[in-house]
């Protein structure tokens, strides 16, 4: 069983920056590829970056990409996103998760263990 439990969200200005945390519970967590992911209001969770056990391969959605960064502690049982040159539509929750099997993927069903989210809001 992994737990998961984000921080760091808050209220920002357009073109500010903010920078999530996602600590986790449990020994494997080393050993599992992270997501996060979004949800705006209305519409469906959506996948914002992923990255591998190792920490080797990122991916990213196309409307973060060059703005957003995603890293993460094995040691400390942490992942971490990034986010700089933030917009209003980037407004969301924002929600990590753990994937028990090898690879990053962009499908939410893919991941088993999700946190509670956290919230982002840009304003204009």
């Amino acid at each position: 069983q992994v737990q998961l439990v984000e921080s760091g969200g808050g209220l920002v200005q357009a073109g500010g920056s903010l920078r999530l945390s996602c600590a986790a519970s449990g020994r494997t967590f080393s050993s599992y590829p992270m997501g996060w992911f979004r949800q705006a209001p209305g519409k469906e969770r959506e996948f914002v970056a992923g990255i591998t056990w190792s920490g080797g391969t990122t991916v990213y959605a196309d409307s973060v990409g060059g703005r957003f960064t995603i890293s993460r502690d094995n040691a400390k049982n942490t992942v971490y996103l990034q986010m700089n040159s933030l917009k209003p539509e980037d407004t969301a929750v924002y929600y990590c998760a753990a994937k028990v099997t090898l690879g990053v993927v962009v499908a939410t069903t893919a991941y088993k263990y999700w946190g509670q989210g956290t919230q982002v809001t840009v304003s204009s």
